[in-house]
């Protein structure tokens, strides 16, 4: 079996050879950075409404047990039921003996990141019921066959081209023009609102849940989420233990960052509230399930990675990274991929291998300057190749950094060893720039070149600008 690292490397290099997927990667860069900068430009202190998101998730995070408590009493007091998925296979168990109990035979969903980590449209499927995307970008990769490379542009590796040769295969329409993305987005609304009249069960994710008056919180820009949910009769929330808070008030410190963070809106087009139908009302699902996964979240909890779970899955970290902006989504083989991805992956999946995913950043810093819930991502990279390499043998790595440390020490052998050694590297070199080979560095070069010393050492030319003068 191909392990972790090697099978990054090998989907990034297909990644950087496919012209179509860079082409969709650099029409899409620019806009998700500008608008969330424009978006952040327009409020008076960003660094404050950031500040107690983080407050909240914080604080969220603490007292899990005792808000995940208060949540279920409330959503059962109301009439709906929460149910607990330990793992991804009970949270597919739990929706098909719900799916199977209401003789369902399709169903509409809207977008949610826990049903494609727990691959649940597979698992439906396999029971004969057809769920069917509404979310534009899930609905194009659905007909694509592909898992999502962004968590709010599920699509984004996809050009327009791809997606006219994906509707003009798949929506038995006849002859007709699919020249802009009107042409695209209209035919897209034509036929999925056949499916949501046609739908026995609606299934959403949520963005959060609020403990006070158990409600769940859906963030979307089509309004897809209010029809999967309102219109069928039973209405299942697919989320994560993590996404409760206490209060109305901590919801609306999130939501004040995390369209920004995404999309670079004020607020999303649709942001919904949803729970057990009541007595009163006039239209809504007569069942309402919620259904919380784990799936080793808790054992994050008090650990070193417990910051992971701060997350509100705003994609902020991904649109800001070189590595992800160079290669997409798909090469990092999961759901949630980017920075945040590099480190929740290996902590869900609970594979050793997967800690190497962690090499994939360049720690320039800008995910956690982005994060609007202030995690330390380029730390808990750093933790994740720290535990990478103990589990790889950690080789001569520290013996030379201890050398190197103890040479740093002694300023005048450190310049007589560093300026012979530049010399002999520079003579070695026959002045060819870079080395693709040189011993005891094979796997290091096996992905970049190593510099060759084009002269003398920088503090040797510092001195000899300054006169000879010697400061050490």
């Amino acid at each position: 079996m191909t392990a972790p690292a090697e099978d990054f490397i090998a989907r990034s290099r297909e990644a950087l050879g496919d012209t179509s997927l860079q082409a969709a990667l650099a029409r899409a860069r620019p806009g998700f950075v500008r608008k969330r900068a424009s978006a952040v430009a327009l409020v008076a202190n960003f660094d404050a409404l950031k500040a107690k998101a983080k407050a909240v998730r914080q604080r969220s995070l603490r007292d899990l047990d005792s808000y995940l408590a208060v949540f279920e009493q409330r959503v059962t007091a109301a009439g709906g039921r929460v149910h607990w998925a330990a793992t991804t296979a009970d949270l597919r168990r739990i929706v098909l003996d719900i799916a199977r109990a209401t003789g369902a035979r399709s169903a509409t969903k809207g977008k949610t990141m826990v049903g494609e980590e727990a691959k649940l449209n597979e698992a439906l499927e396999e029971a004969g019921i057809q769920p069917r995307e509404t979310d534009l970008g899930e609905y194009i990769i659905q007909l694509a066959g592909e898992p999502p490379s962004h968590i709010v542009a599920p699509a984004l590796h996809k050009t327009r081209a791809q997606i006219v040769e994906l509707f003009l295969r798949d929506h038995h329409l006849g002859e007709r023009e699919l020249a802009s993305v009107k042409d695209l987005v209209d035919e897209a609304r034509t036929v999925i609102r056949r499916h949501y009249l046609e739908a026995d069960i609606g299934i959403t994710g949520a963005n959060i849940l609020i403990a006070d008056t158990g409600t769940c919180v859906l963030c979307t820009n089509e309004g897809n989420g209010d029809l999967t949910a309102s219109l069928p009769n039973t209405h299942i929330v697919t989320t994560s233990i993590d996404k409760v808070v206490a209060s109305w008030d901590d919801a609306s410190a999130l939501l004040r960052v995390l369209a920004r963070s995404a999309t670079g809106q004020a607020i999303t087009t649709y942001t919904s509230f949803y729970g057990p139908r009541g007595d009163g009302d006039l239209d809504g699902p007569e069942h309402f399930h919620v259904v919380l996964l784990d799936n080793r979240r808790s054992q994050l909890l008090g650990s070193d990675f417990q910051e992971m779970l701060q997350c509100i899955k705003c994609g902020a970290c991904m649109n800001h990274c070189p590595v992800y902006q160079a290669v997409g989504g798909h090469s990092y083989n999961s759901v949630y991929p980017g920075p945040m991805g590099a480190v929740l992956t290996p902590l869900l999946r609970g594979e050793p291998g997967d800690f190497a995913l962690a090499d994939a950043s360049t720690f320039c810093g800008r995910c956690e300057e982005v994060c609007p819930v202030g995690i330390p991502l380029p730390a808990l990279l750093r933790k994740l190749r720290e535990m990478s390499a103990r589990q790889r043998g950690q080789g001569p790595g520290p013996w030379l950094i201890k050398g190197f440390t103890w040479l740093a020490r002694h300023p005048r052998l450190y310049r007589w060893s560093t300026s012979l050694t530049t010399a002999l590297l520079a003579r070695i070199s026959g002045r060819r720039g870079s080395w693709r080979r040189f011993p005891g560095l094979g796997r290091w070069l096996r992905y970049r070149d190593l510099a060759a010393p084009q002269g003398s050492s920088f503090q040797h030319q510092w001195r000899k600008a300054r006169g000879g003068e010697d400061r050490a």
